[in-house]
């Protein structure tokens, strides 16, 4: 098993039938911290406007994985 982690970002908006989400796969904790830190700021670089309608949070969850052949770079 090795552990890789998954950086899970949650978001809200009013009128829409649930909360949306999308998430990346990390390789190690550092890069995915990161990851999480520019998310968030590129949420609080927002207008004031945006962030009254939209919500959102990040998370980085640690997950345990059997080996992975194929890294993709393309995010």
């Amino acid at each position: 098993m090795i552990k890789i982690f998954l950086l899970l970002m949650v978001f809200s908006s009013p009128n829409q039938p649930s909360v949306k989400y999308t998430a990346s796969l990390y390789f190690n904790e550092l890069e995915c911290i990161l990851a999480k830190k520019n998310y968030m700021q590129i949420y609080r670089n927002q207008s004031q406007q945006y962030k009254d309608k939209t919500k959102t949070e990040a998370f980085c969850i640690p997950f345990d994985s059997f080996p992975l052949t194929i890294k993709n770079t393309d995010a």
